[in-house]
């Protein structure tokens, strides 16, 4: 199975913004959303093929909500994302397997209490992106700005994130860790460079296309 992940921008809560919005809501329906860092909405697709697809027909809310779309690929790597851009090119035959693991943007990763800890001070920011052209329901933000929000208590998927919202989280302990601060890296050899932008758990590696790296 390929691996989906969508990580929100700081000043969104991206369930409840694409949950809330009908034609997200669609797309997203027969998916068992998980949630693998905070403030991110994951999933599997069958394919490749299917992942690179499917985020093309959310690309209106990956433009307004999403700081990054990955993809992991067992076949091209079991441990590190792909960029939507360069999955879509090793999709496409574009980038052969030697480029596609040269360069490199390594995140650290925190526990939220760590990464509020070492963040500078102030206030996250407020939703007000509004809803895309056809969409009936709100872009308002959902009360605690928490990754687990979801629609309205009319729409059906509420009832389904409700077990396991963040009460629930917060009684278990389990809260997904962030991503903080990334790193570009190019590999040179089998190993990797030591992420050195901040003390860390652990790091998540994704690989980007020379052009993302450039950017």
């Amino acid at each position: 199975m390929t691996r989906v992940c969508l990580v929100g921008s700081d000043d969104v809560n991206l369930r409840y913004e694409l949950l809330s919005r009908e034609t997200a809501r669609d797309a997203l329906a027969t998916y068992d959303l998980r949630e693998p860092f905070e403030n991110a909405v994951g999933l599997e697709t069958v394919s490749l093929g299917a992942a690179v697809a499917l985020l093309n027909d959310l690309n209106w809310y990956l433009v307004r909500f999403v700081d990054e779309a990955m993809v992991l690929e067992p076949s091209v790597s079991d441990d590190e994302w792909l960029s939507r851009d360069l999955a879509a090119a090793i999709r496409d035959d574009d980038v052969g397997p030697e480029e596609a693991a040269r360069f490199l943007k390594i995140y650290g990763l925190e526990s939220p209490a760590e990464a509020e800890e070492s963040a500078p001070d102030g206030k996250p920011g407020e939703s007000s992106a509004g809803g895309q052209p056809g969409d009936t329901s709100s872009g308002a933000a959902s009360p605690g700005g928490r990754a687990d929000g979801g629609p309205s208590s009319g729409d059906s998927e509420a009832g389904a994130d409700a077990a396991d919202g963040p009460a629930s989280r917060s009684r278990r302990g389990d809260e997904p860790k962030r991503l903080v601060e990334p790193m570009f890296v190019t590999r040179t050899g089998d190993a990797l460079p030591e992420y050195d932008l901040r003390d860390v758990e652990a790091t998540v590696v994704e690989r980007v296309t020379e052009s993302e790296f450039g950017a």
